[in-house]
């Protein structure tokens, strides 16, 4: 595409916010309903009769479809057409979001939380490509920018918005409130967003082993990471079976896509610009900010006692921080500043945080204590996922641009996955080593031991009357004690884990060539 036809794409005054509104706002739907449900997974088992490993479902169907499809959003753009493709996702996510509403059983909830996510997957990696098109090079890093804090608020505030429409509502609220910015983005869409005449469909026909081998691969890869820990990882046959299935599409899906003249996604983008170091450094980021997410949530509702919307708040002045910084980093990218630099800053932040948590996390833990740390979070946060953008795209032009997306933003979704079933396999691990070390202390001889265990006896014996019962509730309460210390001493090793992975990875951004986004290397080459 020449830089004549990227000008050509370029919008101006009040039609140029109102694309970006609409997209931004969908991105914003699309992310706040990969973690909306987490919190409701109580409440769905109480009112649709279903197990906790049922109601697993409901999360990694949405995760499975979402994976599959945001690589293939550009090759389905040019297909349909911008409008056409954007529009109807919207109206797919929309529509799927009211038959969730009035899901009666859970494996219909799981079937339509599928349909959503097919149309949410669209929804993220088309809207980044749009913003890019709409916006001259020297405002590129403005409408990155807007784009990055619907990133980053979307999936903080998604389990606090949740955990309040749960508790003052029910739980088919958390998908009507999808509908009306649903039906309004649909109609924003049609009306204001074009199609790009040089995105062509090749017109060969469809790919279709392709697209059963990217289905098979990276559906089964998502499905193993989801489901691994609740099926006893490898030693399930079902698990097996899958990860067997994830390697052969993958491998299968590679050797398609390079030997293939019209693959529906094309890989040898990876050669080109920055994008095969910015893909590892988005699953760095997925890894980190998911993993880091993810340990936070369990041990203030498991050890603290907070409920779901309580630990979700906790998340959100970070969040908002990272929003205020966002119009801040974009103005440094519009300047020039090279990116990777900015990416080693944000990464170092983040170090930062998580290494802090290594030394906060206690039984007794206050709020407080966690405010810091989680808006340093934020904060670090806020140089990442813009720069990130900035350094995917930089040097690429015309269909590469929704290529590169599609690619980055997959791999940090699976990177993500795949740091939230290492913690869990870690957690479970190190927790056992752990509890095995403190069982060593735990012995008849052990003075202080049997002082504590005779105080707790003796206060529920006052309470009881019973000194049977008082003694086996004193050791029930001892058990529950070390199981409590020795998680918490494994979630600081993950942390040490976490932040040596950080120091160790971050580095290969300084490989990065630099492009400057107000040049017309931003437009390719």
């Amino acid at each position: 595409m020449t830089q004549e036809q990227t000008d050509s794409l370029i919008e101006y005054g009040p039609r140029r916010y109102i694309i970006t509104i609409t997209v931004v706002l969908c991105t914003l739907l699309e992310l706040i309903d990969t973690t909306v449900v987490n919190v409701a997974t109580n409440t769905l088992m109480g009112n649709l009769g279903a197990t906790i490993s049922e109601v697993s479902w409901v999360i990694a169907s949405y995760a499975i479809a979402n994976v599959i499809i945001v690589p293939m959003s550009s090759w389905l753009s040019a297909q349909f057409g911008r409008k056409k493709y954007f529009a109807g996702s919207v109206a797919l996510f929309t529509f799927a979001s009211l038959m969730c509403g009035l899901s009666e059983s859970i494996w219909t909830l799981v079937f339509w939380r599928f349909v959503q996510g097919i149309g949410g997957g669209a929804l993220f990696a088309t809207s980044q490509t749009i913003l890019k098109e709409i916006y001259p090079p020297e405002k590129i890093g403005m409408a990155m920018a807007m784009f990055g804090m619907g990133v980053i608020v979307g999936p903080t505030i998604g389990p606090y918005l949740g955990g309040y429409l749960v508790y003052n509502y029910s739980w088919p609220v958390i998908f009507y409130i999808n509908i009306p910015i649903g039906i309004i983005a649909t109609f924003l869409t049609l009306t204001y967003i074009r199609d790009n005449p040089y995105e062509k469909n090749s017109g060969n026909g469809i790919d279709w082993l392709g697209i059963i081998l990217l289905i098979v691969g990276i559906g089964s890869l998502q499905l193993v990471l989801e489901q691994g820990e609740r099926n006893d990882w490898f030693e399930s046959q079902y698990i097996v079976s899958f990860t067997i299935l994830a390697v052969l599409g993958i491998i299968g899906f590679i050797v398609r896509m390079l030997t293939t003249e019209h693959p529906i996604v094309d890989l040898r983008v990876l050669a080109k610009g920055n994008v095969a170091i910015a893909t590892v450094m988005n699953f760095i980021l997925g890894f980190i900010l998911f993993g880091s997410v993810f340990i936070y949530p369990i041990y203030m509702q498991r050890f603290l006692g907070f409920t779901a919307e309580l630990s979700g708040e906790m998340f959100i002045p970070g969040a908002m921080l990272s929003g205020l910084l966002m119009p801040v980093v974009g103005g440094l990218l519009s300047k020039g500043t090279p990116p990777k630099f900015m990416i080693i800053g944000g990464f170092t932040i983040t170090g930062i945080f998580v290494y802090w948590s290594s030394f906060i996390f206690t039984s007794n833990t206050g709020a407080d204590a966690m405010f810091w740390p989680l808006l340093v979070r934020g904060f670090g946060m806020a140089f990442l996922f813009v720069p990130l953008s900035a350094l995917t795209l930089g040097g690429l032009n015309g269909k590469d641009v929704g290529q590169a997306s599609g690619i980055s933003n997959m791999i940090r979704q699976i990177g993500g996955s795949m740091s939230v079933a290492i913690i869990g396999v870690l957690n479970e691990t190190l927790s056992a080593e752990h509890r095995a070390n403190i069982l060593q202390h735990v012995t008849p001889d052990n003075i202080l031991l049997q002082e504590r265990l005779a105080g707790m006896k003796n206060g529920l014996m006052a309470a009881s009357g019973d000194g049977e019962k008082a003694s086996q509730q004193a050791l029930a309460f001892l058990n529950y004690s070390i199981d409590k210390q020795a998680s918490i001493l494994s979630y600081i090793d993950i942390f040490h884990y976490l932040t040596v992975f950080i120091v160790v990875t971050v580095p290969i951004v300084l490989l990065a060539k630099t492009y400057k986004l107000n040049q017309d290397s931003m437009g390719g080459h």
